[in-house]
């Protein structure tokens, strides 16, 4: 237990519970009227990410670890429920029982898959046992990779059809994306024979580059949407949302860089005293 450790979670609980509260949201505005249980709950889950997102950002680096370690264990508790709520939808939608819903099944169980993610974070940082640097560089972007491909196909098919060019964008992004992941998959393969690190940076490099341009064009996509200057049925906050989840993929791209070739890491950016 260390000041790491607090950081380290810190970093994860308030970055992801952003998230999950959003999450809860936009699954939210996908139900019908009638589906009032199921909106009932997704209001119950925003309600306790945002509980959790306030209290996160009460603590400091200077906290406790044990009182972070008994924190993480709640908030996995919560992203635990959260994921099977996400499961239990994509179930009712993939049965056919929510017929005219607007939530695609695929970021159903996209959200979910990152609710997943967030819940093993924590259980990594409250046991200590974190991934060696050559796994977690390829699990990582394997995840990342994928979640970046699914968000330029919800972009695609959310905005008006009319935007063909954006449209046209996105399905690139699309298709880039799905080309990247294909090539994470090889190396996650190939390993540990493909941990080397001439071809870790490489992989790296060669991923902050799509992922810089990726999240330049969501940037324009956020702030066109938010000044109404095109068509679409994209909620502004999700815009954001995306936006910053590819924010977030670049800096952990950076981070492993440095640790890859012994350069500082940068200060985790969502850590305030």
């Amino acid at each position: 237990m260390s000041n790491e450790f607090v950081t380290r979670s810190l970093d994860e609980v308030r970055f992801w519970s952003r998230i999950m509260k959003e999450h809860s949201l936009f699954l939210k505005l996908g139900f019908r009227c009638e589906d009032t249980q199921l909106i009932n709950e997704a209001n119950q889950f925003y309600a306790v990410f945002e509980a959790i997102e306030m209290k996160a950002n009460a603590f400091t680096v200077g906290t406790d670890p044990q009182t972070i370690l008994r924190f993480n264990q709640e908030v996995h508790n919560a992203a635990s429920h959260i994921w099977a709520f996400k499961r239990k939808v994509l179930g009712l939608i993939l049965r056919c029982q929510l017929p005219g819903a607007n939530n695609f099944p695929l970021l159903v169980d996209h959200v979910s898959r990152e609710a997943f993610y967030f819940r093993n974070r924590l259980e990594e940082l409250n046991t200590g046992r974190l991934e060696p640097l050559p796994d977690a560089i390829i699990d990582e972007n394997v995840f990342f990779l994928r979640i970046m491909a699914d968000h330029a196909k919800f972009i695609s098919h959310l905005l008006d059809p009319s935007e063909r060019k954006l449209v046209d964008q996105a399905n690139q992004f699309s298709h880039d994306f799905d080309q990247l992941l294909f090539q994470a998959k090889d190396l996650e393969s190939m390993r540990p024979q493909s941990q080397t690190a001439p071809l870790l940076d490489q992989f790296l490099d060669q991923n902050r580059v799509s992922v810089k341009s990726l999240r330049d064009f969501k940037k324009t996509a956020r702030d066109l949407i938010e000044a109404c200057r095109i068509k679409s049925i994209i909620h502004p906050l999700l815009a954001d949302h995306v936006f910053r989840e590819a924010e977030r993929f670049l800096f952990i791209i950076d981070m492993f860089e440095n640790s890859l070739t012994g350069k500082p890491v940068p200060a985790l950016h969502n850590v305030m005293d």
